[in-house]
């Protein structure tokens, strides 16, 4: 079994992946050791026993190829009655009844319902609940009958005619609670997965939102401004050229503002802050799937411990890098953040598992050029690759110059 949609580090495809093989599993086993525990139990007569022992086999795989292609359904798609393998399904019925008839032949009238009980529950778990609870309902009340005439017929007394009928029934409605209480847990485990990717997937496409609103604020008001001056220039340029080379020199200095509005845009300067960056790193982790513990000292995380600006945008910028690092250039399954401000220091300290070997980029906004800035402002950033633990630490002055 292979689920592409759980990604690594979820607990959710380990606890898929056993019960893949464990309800199957444990259906073959509980038919083999009830029904070849009868089978086994007595002088049997050869004809019973090799009636029996192709019906167990019939039955068995059966249950575990309908079990198999339920498990296979999406797991946010309600059963339906049509996904049901028809073929599959009268098999194991028929084989089933030969295992409730065999015994009921030789006038057991407990086990009997072992096999047609099993049928029951798988059938239920392709099925809406409504009409699930009615098969379950209705099969319970028919189990009553059977082992009850046996009994009679043998003249039974009270006692056994209660156990004779009671137990059946029992062991329908206790075969189909055991058997779909996993493949309920198993169907909420793929939602809950589902739901981990739409989440992920609606954080990327609010950043990417806010990035287009940011971008049409600076690039629409920029370019508004531009055309109306250029199209001024333009007709001034044959009656008054002093003033159309005015406007073309403030076309020029729009233009430059523009372009440095767009790099702050992109480079993500206008909003960066430490307190940003840890509310959404402590999203993005989430939706990853990945256990982050935050440590974060109470006052500076809500700003009572009087850092700059300047201070919280770089370690803002800090937090980014090393949330980007985690999610691209590891396999994580668990990450730690710790922030607090001690003796005139802001210290900031992410620490991952799941690391792979790859080298930390030199380009862009990586570490290192994160390093050079914050050197630059009187503080430091190290990194720390140890096997697959890699530790990011960064400090600088509570109080620092822009830069």
């Amino acid at each position: 079994m292979r689920d592409g949609s759980i990604d690594h580090g979820t607990g959710l495809a380990s606890f898929r992946r056993y019960t893949w093989w464990a309800v199957p599993g444990t259906t073959a086993c509980l038919l083999v050791l009830f029904v070849g525990d009868w089978m086994l139990d007595g002088d049997r007569p050869a004809w019973a026993l090799g009636l029996g022992a192709a019906a167990l086999a019939i039955e068995v795989v059966s249950s575990v190829v309908l079990l198999s292609r339920r498990l296979a359904l999406p797991p946010a798609a309600d059963a339906r009655p049509g996904r049901l393998p028809a073929g599959w399904l009268i098999a194991g019925c028929a084989a089933a009844a030969v295992l409730a008839a065999l015994p009921l032949a030789m006038r057991d009238h407990g086990l009997w319902a072992v096999a047609p009980a099993m049928m029951v529950a798988i059938t239920a778990t392709y099925l809406p609940p409504h009409p699930r609870r009615r098969l379950i309902v209705g099969a319970a009340v028919l189990a009553l009958l059977p082992g009850g005439v046996v009994s009679l017929v043998d003249g039974g007394q009270d006692r056994d005619l209660l156990y004779a009928a009671l137990f059946p029934a029992g062991l329908v409605a206790f075969t189909a609670w055991t058997l779909l209480g996993p493949l309920w847990a198993w169907d909420t485990a793929g939602r809950l997965n589902e739901a981990r990717r739409l989440s992920a997937e609606l954080a990327v496409k609010d950043e990417r939102l806010r990035f287009a609103a940011d971008l049409h604020d600076i690039q629409g008001h920029h370019l508004q401004v531009i055309a109306l001056k250029s199209e001024l220039a333009a007709r001034l340029a044959q009656i008054d050229p002093e003033r159309a080379a005015a406007e073309m020199r403030e076309v020029q200095r729009l233009s430059t503002d523009a372009l440095r509005d767009t790099r702050a845009v992109v480079q993500g300067y206008r909003r960066t802050t430490l307190d940003d960056e840890i509310a959404n790193a402590t999203r993005v982790l989430a939706a990853a799937d990945i256990d982050a513990r935050m440590s974060l000292e109470p006052a500076a995380v809500a700003g009572r411990a009087d850092l700059a600006t300047s201070t919280r945008h770089l370690l803002g910028l800090v937090m980014r890098e090393a949330t980007t690092n985690v999610l691209r250039h590891s396999r994580a399954r668990h990450a730690e953040v710790d922030y607090r401000v001690i003796g005139g220091f802001a210290r900031l300290r992410v620490i991952n598992d799941g690391a792979d070997e790859r080298t930390v980029t030199t380009s862009g906004t990586g570490l290192r050029t994160l390093s050079e800035r914050l050197r630059a402002a009187g503080g430091e950033l190290t990194w720390d690759h140890d096997g697959d633990r890699f530790v990011i630490a960064a400090s600088l002055p509570a109080k620092v110059e822009a830069r």
